[in-house]
């Protein structure tokens, strides 16, 4: 009864940091999916001064560590550049991730777009479109079904990844729960956290499961 007692004492706190952990989550994926489409189409163009430097760029940040290129834009940045300075660790995290996820959904972008049949690109052509008014009209709009598996999965894995955002101190989950167990001097606290973060996962793989299904009736 006292370890439930105790539990209940601490709830408040690792659900108001469970707030940070989802609009940390919810923010990076929405801004890295746009940003994730601007390098994808730049991926697949024929132009090499587009398609060098997003190649680059997706190289970089899939080929370094999150947690190295969260630790730059916090604390190193701001030394090369003192006017980078940004005080808030919400902020240093959601530009972290967001240019870091962005890579991984730009390869996933680039690999659905690709999966289509080239005769839909020549037929929509034939009938007087434009490159970029063919993409946005036809290939795009159809390889939507083939991003929502990877693009949740990413969600999911960007849900738990958040839980590196502590080692800046951010009021996440995680960095809560490791308050708490220090504060109070008790592992118990990890019990309620693992729980929160498997309720989560649960319930966005539900969602997801939906969407992908409701999507593959029209596949």
């Amino acid at each position: 009864m006292d370890s439930l007692h105790q539990i209940a004492n601490w709830m408040p706190a690792l659900v108001h940091a469970t707030g940070t952990t989802l609009a940390l989550t919810a923010t990076s994926v929405v801004t890295a999916l746009a940003l994730g489409i601007v390098l994808a189409l730049a991926k697949i163009s024929g132009n090499s001064w587009i398609n060098k430097p997003a190649t680059a760029y997706v190289f970089f940040f899939r080929g370094t560590p999150l947690l190295i290129q969260l630790f730059f834009i916090y604390f190193g940045l701001p030394q090369i550049f003192p006017e980078l300075n940004i005080s808030s660790r919400f902020l240093a995290a959601y530009i972290a991730f967001s240019l870091n996820i962005a890579a991984y959904l730009a390869e996933i972008i680039r690999a659905a777009i690709q999966s289509i049949d080239k005769g839909q690109m020549e037929a929509a052509r034939s009938l007087g479109m434009g490159y970029g008014q063919a993409m946005r009209l036809v290939v795009i709009p159809q390889s939507y079904r083939r991003m929502i598996p990877p693009v949740c999965n990413e969600f999911i894995m960007v849900l738990k990844d958040t839980a590196l955002v502590s080692i800046i101190a951010l009021n996440d989950l995680t960095f809560q729960t490791k308050m708490i167990a220090s504060n109070k001097a008790s592992a118990l606290v990890y019990v309620p956290a693992l729980a929160i973060y498997l309720v989560l996962t649960a319930i966005f793989t539900i969602i997801f499961n939906n969407l992908e299904k409701k999507f593959s009736v029209y596949e």
